[in-house]
């Protein structure tokens, strides 16, 4: 048996993929200032902001995994 996806279904899965990659591509740009490799702003050479960028990355991959799970019927 199919499940009919819903429009609704399909927007949530866009939306999530969307944030979950924004979150990877945000956290990553955090790591590469706090390791002080991408210079120009108050958080390079800030070790905190890297963990904070892996964090984020980390987060951005569990959405996207998460967004992109089929749903399975019993």
């Amino acid at each position: 048996m199919e499940e009919e996806i819903s429009t609704e279904g399909v927007a949530m899965r866009i939306f999530r993929t969307i944030l979950g990659i924004l979150l990877v591509i945000i956290g990553g740009i955090w790591v590469l200032q706090g390791i002080n490799i991408l210079p120009g702003s108050f958080m390079t050479g800030n070790i905190q902001w890297a963990i904070y960028g892996g964090i984020a990355v980390v987060i951005g991959i569990v959405v996207i995994a998460w967004a992109q799970k089929k749903k399975r019927i019993m």
